[in-house]
């Protein structure tokens, strides 16, 4: 684990071969967790396979990198006609919208009615104005993580970029200072310790994508693996 005054490196390596890594690898070749329920009844808000927890388990790779503010900065960059880069007093200036939503992980719990605060993804969208050509966005993390997203998902009318949990600055070990929130997914999608948002004109898959993982993430149609594609 990183230290407070030494966060890691901007491209730093995950350690790919780590315990966590190695197991949810191991997951998806199996298919653990499917329950073959394909269909999404109106009225269950649980998707398939899910249960529920009144925490908030802590998964990541092994890194939590500790960002100070002063430090911070969050780059939109790629097919957009206004690339931003915004530096903690930037971001903060920006129209803040409030969510309250559930949380689905692929590793089968979730956690209902999280109250977030941050930058909507349809404001950031109007601010940065994609072009004709995006269709996908990849998310760069400050330990070296990655994931993709369609543009639709992106822009989902309840996904935003977070700085605040239940009223409180988002903690490091959830992603702080800022993580995406994209809560009709899976979670790993709702990448933390977020420094840069990558608007692509093709999909490029992210860390988990690339280990066996689906590329699209339904949690009610339980797109945990890329067999299931």
């Amino acid at each position: 684990m990183t230290q407070d005054s030494d966060p890691p490196a901007s491209g730093e390596a995950l350690p790919a071969d780590s315990k966590l890594t190695t197991t949810k690898q191991r997951w998806a070749r199996e298919g653990k967790f499917l329950t073959g329920r394909v269909a999404r009844p109106e009225s269950d808000r649980l998707p398939p396979g899910q249960h529920l927890v009144r925490d908030w388990p802590v998964l990541d790779l092994g890194l939590q990198p500790r960002i100070p503010l002063d430090h911070w900065r969050l780059d939109v960059t790629g097919e957009v006609e206004q690339p931003v880069s915004w530096d903690w007093a930037a971001f903060r200036a920006q129209k803040q919208t409030s969510e309250v939503t559930d949380i689905h992980c692929v590793t089968t719990w979730s956690r209902y009615d999280n109250r977030w605060e941050g930058v909507a993804t349809r404001d950031l969208l109007d601010i940065v104005m994609p072009k004709a050509g995006a269709t996908h966005v990849v998310l760069h993390s400050h330990d070296g993580y990655t994931t993709n997203l369609a543009l639709e998902d992106f822009a989902a009318e309840d996904a935003l970029v977070v700085h605040s949990w239940e009223g409180e600055p988002l903690t490091v070990e959830h992603g702080g200072p800022v993580r995406l929130v994209v809560p009709h997914l899976y979670f790993w999608k709702s990448a933390k310790w977020l420094k840069q948002i990558e608007f692509r004109t093709a999909d490029q898959r992210g860390f988990w994508e690339e280990r066996g993982y689906h590329n699209h993430a339904d949690p009610w149609l339980e797109e945990r693996y890329s067999d299931d594609e």
